[in-house]
């Protein structure tokens, strides 16, 4: 009876380990199909991107988490999410439709302010969306290098599965938009999400570098991405390419925002450039800071702001031709920022958001 014991209660422990893992294993649920938790703590976390929704405020973050405030920033709701993926970016072509993107090639809609949002692309789809795409191409042209080369990454992108995220999203109207990012994904779409199609056939980009950022006028022209070792692409509106745009600046570009006067672009090192003439051309804003910008707004009267990593933030008066820094007691780190008028600057970052009045 011992010896049965001795060997029997390591069996049972042993098989009760196993049978705890299987059912772990039985309750995993993939970060697409696990709709964002409503959590009061929400507006606390990590967020990435604040914008405006006509008179709304509509903020993502971490774990599928997006918010809306209805009284520039004082209280927010948080909104019904259907996946719980990171979430990086966000645009409102209308006050009432707008997209979110973020890890896992996620791509949600939402026709209600930004309350309840639907799935329209995560990154397997991605990935045979591009692989049907520049099969079917290549097929009609076998002479053409450049397209085999696009099988063979779709192949890739297929294969790796759900991996890449997404950076920036821009809609000229609630139909036609862009999505970027990592390793130079690019989609569009021209009936609101319901089809997309992918354009790496449209830019130039064989090192594959991330598109962290795209933007464009209300008209749907000068349309611009940044990316890394100062790459900056503009859209030829008679041909859809994307033309490399000459930057005097070999670091990266995190963003972009337009002012009254133009374009400006923003980076590592304090590295920040202003474009007239819808980016054919850029000139070096002088700053007094020379560590990375990673956000920027304009007031409704076309006050500009400049916010770098550690938290120091930056105006100008003159559209960038000269700028002041104004102190910040307890700095924090801002990854967006948006005017709410001419009164409010609301911040977000990893510890959540913050409200400041424009003095």
């Amino acid at each position: 009876m011992l010896f049965t014991k001795r060997f029997l209660l390591p069996a049972l422990t042993a098989a009760l380990f196993l049978q705890h893992g299987m059912i772990q294993a039985a309750e995993y649920v993939d970060v697409l199909d696990a709709p964002a938790v409503m959590s009061q703590l929400a507006i606390k976390s990590p967020l990435n991107t604040v914008v405006t929704a006509g008179t709304r405020l509509v903020t993502v973050g971490i774990r599928g988490h997006i918010l809306f405030s209805d009284d520039a920033g004082k209280t927010w709701q948080q909104a019904k999410v259907p996946v719980s993926s990171d979430l990086t970016s966000v645009y409102f072509p209308t006050p009432t439709d707008g997209w979110a993107v973020g890890h896992d090639g996620v791509v949600l809609h939402t026709a209600d302010a930004g309350e309840s949002w639907t799935k329209q692309l995560d990154g397997m789809q991605a990935g045979k969306l591009m692989l049907e795409y520049y099969t079917k191409m290549a097929a009609n042209d076998p002479a053409n290098e450049r397209l085999d080369s696009l099988v063979y990454e779709a192949e890739r992108v297929v294969d790796e599965g759900a991996d890449k995220p997404f950076l920036g999203v821009w809609f000229s109207d609630n139909l036609n938009g862009y999505v970027v990012g990592a390793f130079g994904l690019i989609f569009q779409t021209k009936d609101g999400g319901a089809s997309w199609f992918p354009l790496n056939d449209k830019i130039d980009n064989p090192q594959g570098y991330h598109l962290n950022a795209i933007s464009g006028t209300g008209s749907g022209q000068d349309v611009i991405m940044v990316s890394e070792q100062g790459l900056v692409m503009r859209m030829d509106p008679a041909t859809g390419m994307f033309v490399t745009s000459t930057t005097p600046f070999e670091g990266t570009y995190f963003g972009m925002q337009r002012i009254p006067s133009g374009l400006v672009i923003y980076g590592l090192s304090g590295m920040a450039f202003k474009s007239t003439d819808g980016g054919a051309s850029w000139t070096q804003l002088i700053v007094p800071v020379d560590k990375p910008f990673t956000a920027a707004a304009t007031t409704a009267s076309g006050l500009f702001f400049l916010f770098d990593q550690p938290g120091d933030m930056l105006n100008s008066i003159d559209g960038g031709q000269t700028f002041r820094q104004l102190p910040q007691p307890g700095m924090l780190p801002i990854s967006s920022a948006v005017a709410v008028g001419n009164e409010t600057l609301v911040l977000v970052g990893p510890r959540g958001v913050r409200v400041l009045p424009i003095e």
